[in-house]
């Protein structure tokens, strides 16, 4: 093998998947426990963890439950609409691609 091809391919490194923020965003309708415990049941974050990321939420109008690949982002998003749909609750997530 040559030198060239060598370095061709130490150049062609895979670069990690991209990473999502699941961000909740705030309503004026949906309780704030209701968003505590989606913190708490869906994302897996502590009771402390999850009280400290509500206030946030409803202090700044949006909050971070979690990053994840995108099909984890999805999956815990969709969870989340429909866990607010079935207890009658407006809350919306986005996802947003993190910087690298």
């Amino acid at each position: 093998m040559s030198d060239t091809e060598l370095a061709t391919r130490t150049k062609n490194k895979l670069k990690p998947p991209s990473q999502y923020k699941v961000v909740l965003l705030n309503d004026d309708y949906t309780a704030m426990d209701f968003v505590v415990a989606v913190l708490v049941q869906i994302f897996n974050k502590s009771i402390e963890e999850s009280n400290a990321i509500m206030i946030h939420i409803h202090m700044t109008g949006r909050g971070v439950a979690g990053v994840y690949s995108l099909e984890i982002a999805k999956q815990k998003q969709d969870e989340t609409h429909l866990a607010a749909k079935r207890y009658g609750y407006p809350l919306k997530s986005i996802l947003e691609e993190t910087i690298q």
